[in-house]
């Protein structure tokens, strides 16, 4: 009886695991199909600021002009055009931070606080 228990429980944990593998497998191909199909050459937002808890401010650029808009629930208003020179832009790219990223982060300031 203790075999046969052990054999169940192994027999679970497999699948258990090959389940998360394909959900895995699966989320990752949902979100690079998702950002081949709604990928624009041409308009990107470039910062936002969160007003309230549905407002915010956006700068989006389109092709070679800056716009500032308001978002508010289903509403959105032009709020006028904005000078390239005024803007701090980053030079970096911006990372994606994944969840392997985030862990480790989390992971070390432990580590550290458990130091002191």
């Amino acid at each position: 009886m203790g075999m046969d228990s052990y054999l169940q429980f192994i027999t679970v944990l497999i699948i258990f695991i090959a389940v998360l593998g394909l959900t895995l497998y699966a989320t990752r191909w949902l979100a690079n199909y998702q950002k081949g199909t709604s990928s624009c050459r041409n308009i990107e937002i470039v910062d936002t600021c969160k007003i309230s808890a549905n407002k915010y401010i956006q700068i989006v650029r389109m092709g070679d002009r800056y716009v500032a808009i308001g978002v508010s629930g289903d509403q959105i208003t032009n709020l006028g055009d904005v000078s390239p020179e005024s803007l701090v832009m980053n030079d970096e790219q911006q990372e994606s931070l994944n969840f392997k990223d985030i862990f480790d982060k989390i992971k070390g300031e432990k580590k550290s606080s458990n130091d002191k």
